[in-house]
């Protein structure tokens, strides 16, 4: 998603440039630059004048409150973009300017007349390099603008299928100081940022509902209606119920959130490489219940990594074998593999030619002027004034950004011109554009920024559709030079405004409910599964160590009586023994150290097994199954993020309690949203079978331990009591001091205790009976007898009679068999090393 532009304009204020008199704002246009808000009489254009009245209705206090209501549903919709330097499956907050960008129709219907031959250009470009190669036979392009490409490949040639090898199609675009649109570069591989645009459709409309209305803006539901049904339509033999997937290279992607966003809302599973696999040229994807068959898959994958086994053998985010499906008609595939190679901007200069030639038109929207150094007379033309240009690479994937050549200081300079006489055909030059600028919301006042428009189109060429927006980048200081996400350009909604009544239809309600397709239990993919399973693990044994870290902090914090040092002593032994605490921490350590190695747990992500280390495996697990979690769901994980990373001022008990409160308090409302608002298929099947393993062999391992020590003190009861939330239910079935016989009765028999490892083994021999069949014979009877195992050795206990060594061997015997039981479900469910016989 790289918006890069030069804005070469004076600072100076052209004088009486005001919006109005009576208005709140001071908004002044720069000169000579075209401004889409204020003409250059100093009026507000027309299509912005019935915002423009409601902003001066609201004021300073108003703008600022839907800036700041546009922030929290962002935060509560965990809307992030992971950039390129990121790492981590979450990625950074994306940045949405509150004042959506107005387009009059008669701009929309420019746009859309140029960005639909654009389309049409772009699907016969590609018809050509991958059949009969006419561009090079008649000389309309040199050679080395494609063999040089790194995005042609060679494999793709003669592929059948490629008159529709573009679905998606996108283009940035500027405005020039006299209005017209100019085309900065394309997008044709897997153009990024249309789920973006969607969701900031959805938080501005909310933000504002009733200028929404009032202005007439066209909704873009019907765009993603039309792309729904464009993909189905794709479907190889003419095949009535096609089934579509979209395929990811997973949460570290940088355009992963809105993947998941995107494949939820048109209701087609989102799967990474993984889930997929081809048999007999045929491509499946990994089930609960086996293999399905996959018809259209939509790519969210770079062309070089879609096949380990033709393209690039060092990824893992592609499916071998996919490209000889593709060739053997078996899969069509949104966009075609080889796509990237009309990425490049070096195509720039060849378009309106090749326009005229393949289509016998004239290019609507013009480039920018762009000159490929590949060429020996431009690039003579281009180095005879270097200071001159914009620098690009010429080739998608290439490394590094643009480079404005009047910003390069001599030796910077140099070393560029040195790599384009070594390598000329890797470069571009652009002459510097005057951007239009936006009104943005800096949080005191409105002002002017460069403005970047990214425009989406989808279809064929029999049925084409451009969508009513777009995706809108402005630069966030003045004069900026980089107008991209990466640089920190903030996002604007596009309001494409209609001089008729627009139909009053919702994007996520009413006839766009149409997008949502029913699922059976059995689709969910292996790998989400898997996901699915670890995060109910992950969730549940971060619960399970805030809550001894609390304990040991609320005694830290006491009155300091005999009865809590030896708790405290007694809880870091505890915590030594499930190895939480350095065997070699000093337990008698003074309370200042062992209040700071509480406060590392709490707050060090390099602490393995502290909270922040649990926190990250939770993420990346929620993550990579987004696209099952609701939104609610989310907006908790939100603030479990947000409550976990706030710091503590000091390592003092009562703030970190505090803080161990509100995690806990998270927690429990993400498990109750995961029992109350999910679908309880055989995703939420393995959530809650990760959750009851998990549970249960905390029980066992903190059981174990209390063995061993209260036969030194049996002041570790309590603590264990607490840790499991059990404190009031022993007092009232027992009215005295904590022994251990009566609190192992309660922990682990009690089958009506939530808390207790029996409650736990009837709840995973419940979900155990509901599994599908797994891939191997015998693997769910299998699974079946380990639980039903587990449930006889707790049967047999008699806790009056056993020794403790006795004790202890049935919980190493049942922490043994809980995790048999977790192997047994990897190996049945998520490996698919096997193939079940059907």
């Amino acid at each position: 998603m790289e918006f890069t532009q030069s804005q070469h304009t004076q600072s100076q204020q052209m004088p009486g440039m005001q919006m109005a008199r009576r208005s709140p704002f001071t908004y002044t246009a720069q000169a000579g630059v075209w401004d889409e808000m204020v003409a250059p009489d100093g009026q507000v254009r027309p299509h912005w004048q019935a915002f423009h009245r409601m902003l001066c209705e609201q004021g300073h206090a108003g703008l600022q409150g839907s800036s700041d209501a546009i922030a929290r549903l962002l935060r509560d919709h965990g809307v992030t973009y992971n950039a390129y330097q990121d790492t981590g499956a979450v990625g950074r907050p994306w940045n949405l300017d509150c004042v959506p960008m107005l387009l009059a129709p008669a701009d929309f219907r420019a746009i859309e007349n140029g960005l639909t031959q654009r389309m049409r250009l772009f699907q016969a470009m590609l018809q050509d390099i991958y059949g009969p190669q006419q561009m090079l036979s008649q000389g309309w392009i040199p050679p080395r603008l494609l063999f040089a490409n790194p995005g042609y490949l060679r494999q793709v040639l003669e592929i059948p299928g490629q008159a529709n090898m573009l679905g998606n199609a996108a283009t940035d675009l500027v405005r020039r100081s006299d209005g017209s649109w100019m085309a900065l570069g394309d997008r044709c591989q897997m153009p990024s940022g249309l789920g973006y645009s969607l969701e900031n459709r959805i938080i501005v409309a909310q933000a504002f509902a009733r200028e929404f209305k009032d202005c007439r803006v066209q909704r873009l539901a019907g765009f993603f209606e039309h792309e729904r049904e464009h993909f189905r339509s794709l479907a190889p033999h003419g095949k009535h119920a096609p089934y579509v997937v979209m395929v990811t290279a997973g949460p570290y992607h940088r355009g992963y959130f809105e993947h998941a966003f995107k494949a939820r809302y048109l209701g087609i599973p989102l799967v990474e490489g993984a889930d997929l696999t081809v048999r007999d040229t045929r491509l499946f994807l990994k089930t609960l219940e086996g293999l399905r068959q996959v018809d259209v898959l939509v790519r969210r994958i770079e062309d070089r990594f879609c096949d380990s086994l033709e393209l690039d053998p060092d990824s893992w985010s592609g499916v071998p074998g996919l490209l000889e499906s593709w060739r053997n008609g078996k899969i069509s595939i949104v966009n075609g593999i080889g796509t990237s190679v009309l990425d490049a901007p070096a195509w720039l200069p060849f378009l309106p030619n090749l326009c005229r030639q393949l289509l016998q038109e004239d290019l609507i929207i013009p480039s920018v002027p762009t000159w490929w150094c590949g060429q020996e007379n431009e690039r003579r033309e281009v180095l005879s004034n270097p200071r001159r240009w914009i620098y690009k690479r010429a080739y998608c994937g290439a490394d590094g950004p643009a480079q404005s050549a009047a910003a390069l200081s001599e030796g910077d300079l140099a070393k560029l011109l040195q790599q384009i006489h070594t390598n000329p055909e890797q470069w571009c030059a652009q002459e510097p554009q005057v951007l239009s600028t936006a009104p943005v919301w800096t949080g005191t006042q409105l002002a002017p920024r460069a403005f970047v428009m990214r425009a989406f189109s989808c279809g064929s060429n029999e049925q084409m559709q451009v969508m009513p927006g777009g995706l809108g980048r402005v630069c966030p200081d003045a004069g900026g030079f980089l107008v991209t996400m990466n640089a920190g350009a903030l996002s604007k909604d596009i309001w494409v405004t209609s001089d008729a009544e627009v139909e009053q239809k919702t994007l996520l309600g009413g006839q766009t409910e149409q997008l949502r397709v029913h699922r059976a239990p059995g689709e969910v993919p292996s790998r989400i599964a898997d996901h699915l399973f670890w995060l109910g693990r992950y969730a549940e044994r971060m619960e399970q160590t805030v809550r001894l870290l609390r304990m040991l902090n609320h005694r830290l914090g006491g009155e300091g009586t005999v009865e809590q040092m030896r708790e405290i002593k007694i809880g870091l032994q505890l915590a030594q023994e499930i190895h939480l605490l350095d065997q070699n921490f000093d337990i008698s350590s003074p309370h200042t150290i062992v209040q700071e190695e509480v406060r590392q747990l709490i707050e060090n992500p390099k602490r393995e097994g502290g909270i922040p280390d649990l926190l990250g495996r939770l993420r990346y697990n929620a993550a990579a199954a987004r696209d099952r979690l609701s939104d609610d769901t989310w907006r908790l994980f939100n603030r479990l993020i947000e409550d976990t990373a706030a710091p503590i001022s000091q390592a003092s008990p009562s703030l970190m309690r505090a803080k161990l409160d509100r995690i806990i308090l998270d927690l429990a409302a993400f498990s109750g949203m995961q029992s109350e608002n999910m679908v309880q298929g055989h995703g939420w099947r393995f959530l809650e079978i990760g959750r009851r393993i998990e549970r249960g062999t905390a029980i066992t391992a903190f059981s174990q331990a209390a063995i061993a020590l209260s036969e030194k003190d049996d002041a570790v009861l309590a603590p264990m009591l607490e840790i499991f939330d059990s404190t009031m239910t022993y007092r009232r079935d027992h009215f005295a001091r904590p022994k251990l016989r009566p609190v192992l009765g309660l922990l682990l028999l009690h089958q009506a205790n939530p808390r207790a490892l029996a409650f736990q083994l009837a709840a995973l021999q419940l979900q155990v009976m509901r599994l599908p069949l797994g891939t191997s014979i015998g693997g769910e009877q299998k699974s079946r007898e380990d639980v039903e195992t587990m449930q006889q050795i707790l049967q047999n206990m008699s806790l009056q009679d056993m020794s403790a060594e006795e004790l202890i061997q049935v919980c190493e015997s049942i922490t043994a068999s809980l995790e048999n039981f977790s192997q047994h479900l990897t190996e049945d469910y998520f490996s698919h090393i096997k193939r079940r016989s059907r």
